[in-house]
Order: C-alpha cells, then structure tokens, then sequence
C-alpha cells in the first residue's frame, strides 16, 4: 500500500508523463508542417491567382501615371502619410518617368502571366510578389482587399513548389531527370501557411463584426444591399423579406467566427467551404467584388485535398480522350 502511493507521489512519473504530453505535442506540430503533400493544389491555386493578379496588373497600366506617377493621385512625398513606416519599400519611387512607371507595371504583368503558365514559376512568383506589394506601398489609397488577398495567396507560392504541377516548366522538364511533381515538404509548408494564414483572417474579421449592432440585430447584409455605391445588383426586393436578411445575416456572422473551427475536421470543412464559396460569390456579384471574391475562393482552394483535384482532372481527360466508355452510352 506504502509503495502504490509512493509511486503516485513519485515526481519521476510526474516528468514522464509530461515528457509524453511535450512529445505528443512535438509529433502532431511535425506532422502538420513537415509532412509531403501533394502540390496539385497549390498548382490550381497558383492559376488563379496569376489570372487575376493580371487582371490587376491591366487594370493599373489603364491609368498608370495616375496609380503610380509622381503627378499621381497620391505624390511620392505623401505616400508616408497613408503608411504607417516611412520605411515601406517600392519599386516605383525609383521610377522617374512615366515610361519607367509604365515598364514595372509591364514587369508586374509578364511575370502574373508566367505565374498563371507556370513557366519560370519560381521567378515569376518573386517578382509577381515583389509587384503586388510595391503596389500596395505606392498607391495605399488604393489599397482594398484585393490586394491584400493577392499579397497572402503570393507569399506560399513563392515559397513552395507552385509550378511542379499543371505548369509548362514540368511540361518542359527533361524526361528521366524528375519532373518535381511528387509530394514534398515545401508544398505542405506553403498550403499550411496558406490554411492558418486564412484562419487569422477570418477569425479577425469575424470577431470584427461582433463590435457592430447591424450584425448582432440581422440588419448587416441590407446595409450592403442598399449601398448605391457597390450595389451592382439591385436586391433591394429583400425590404420585403426582413426574415431572409436576417437569417443570412447572421449565418454569415457565425460562418466567419467559426471558421477556424469548422474548417478542419472533415466532417463540417465541407459545408463550411460551401458557405465559404456561396459567400464571397454574393459579394462578388451584389456588391462588384468580384476579382476580391475569386481570390478568396481561391485561397479556400488550400482546404480541398489534392485527390479531389485529381478525380476532377482524371475524369476530364477520360471526356476528352477518344474511344473511352464514356463516348459509347
């Protein structure tokens, strides 16, 4: 009896026990960040956002002087007014011509297409970096959430192997020499980051909302419906329906608070990557967000396992190839 009670007592079981808790700890923080995945993911992520980087990239070039130019909306010497560090770098505060302007947003544009080719991949995914956020350091009255969404997706793809798969370098690559499409540390580091990236963002605007009485009263989503100024759909109809703007409004408010949550397990990342899509497409449509809203998705894309991409890819290529079972019925 002395001895079963001593050996409760014993500080040594005490150090295993915590030694098995700390290892146990040690383990799963290995396996989330160091285990090989798949890069197909982080490949179709990487051609959508390349795409609308692009897009963006156009958009600027339309009226470059005015984004950019030292007769800009914004002259250079301001600029620190609108940053919070006078130290925040751009390339084009070395720009002292329209015409250099002008060629950076053309440098930010071949490499946004290069990054949705995935050719030159790795140097494309710098450089597209290296525009974005010279953009955003330039201009900040310009600044919106697509910027700052293009800077979160941009960052792992520079990071991890985002052209090893569904690019023209792996097309392009030297038969017997490995083609760098098989599962690697890299990848899973870049999607991990992408995936608590995404979860912070969520988690901060989620609890963001709770300080407003609109979202706790239901009353949020017409507020935004009734906005003249984003509104480019006209829903306004839901006066009629205060029930469905509630409804809406507040599992909208519960979806972004609980996302951290509701994202991992398999058993609920499904209709929370739904509610995820339906969303930001609402935004992208009533509210003329779009481009804001694709990239969203786009980083939700980081939660879809890479067999659900490649089932997706098989089945499209057993459609298009000649004489498979599906072409007889």
């Amino acid at each position: 009896m002395t001895s079963a009670v001593s050996r409760h007592h014993d500080p040594r079981s005490v150090d295993v026990h915590r030694a098995g808790f700390g290892a146990e700890w040690s383990t799963a923080w290995n396996t989330f960040w160091f285990t090989p995945a798949d890069p197909l993911p982080l490949a179709v992520i990487r051609i959508v956002t390349g795409a609308i980087l692009a897009w963006s990239c156009l958009v600027w070039l339309l009226d470059a002087d005015a984004f950019f130019g030292t007769a800009g909306w914004l002259r250079p010497d301001q600029v620190w007014r609108m940053n919070d560090q006078p130290w925040q770098w751009s390339w084009y505060f070395a720009a002292p011509s329209p015409t250099m302007v002008r060629v950076l947003g053309g440098i930010t544009l071949v490499a946004a297409i290069l990054l949705t080719l995935g050719l030159a991949t790795p140097v494309a995914a710098v450089v597209s970096l290296l525009g974005v956020i010279s953009a955003a350091n330039r201009a900040p009255l310009n600044v919106f959430g697509l910027d700052d969404t293009l800077g979160m997706l941009l960052v792992p793809l520079a990071i991890g192997p985002s052209g090893a798969r569904l690019s023209l370098d792996r097309w392009l690559a030297i038969p017997g020499q490995g083609r760098g499409g098989e599962p690697s540390v890299r990848a899973n580091v870049a999607l991990r980051l992408l995936q608590v990236h995404l979860c912070v963002v969520y988690i901060f605007s989620g609890t963001g909302k709770l300080f407003g009485a609109s979202w706790w009263e239901g009353t949020a989503l017409w507020g935004a419906v009734a906005n003249d100024r984003y509104r480019t759909l006209d829903l306004r109809w839901l006066a009629g329906h205060p029930l469905v703007v509630n409804a809406l409004t507040l599992v909208t408010l519960w979806w972004e608070v609980g996302y951290a949550a509701l994202v991992w397990p398999r058993l609920t990342r499904g209709l929370c990557l739904s509610l995820a899509v339906a969303v930001h497409l609402g935004i992208g449509l009533a509210m003329g967000m779009m481009e804001f809203g694709l990239a969203m998705i786009a980083a939700n894309l980081a939660f879809v396992p890479a067999s659900t991409f490649q089932a997706v890819l098989d089945s499209r290529l057993m459609s298009l190839t000649p004489g498979t079972p599906s072409d007889h019925p």
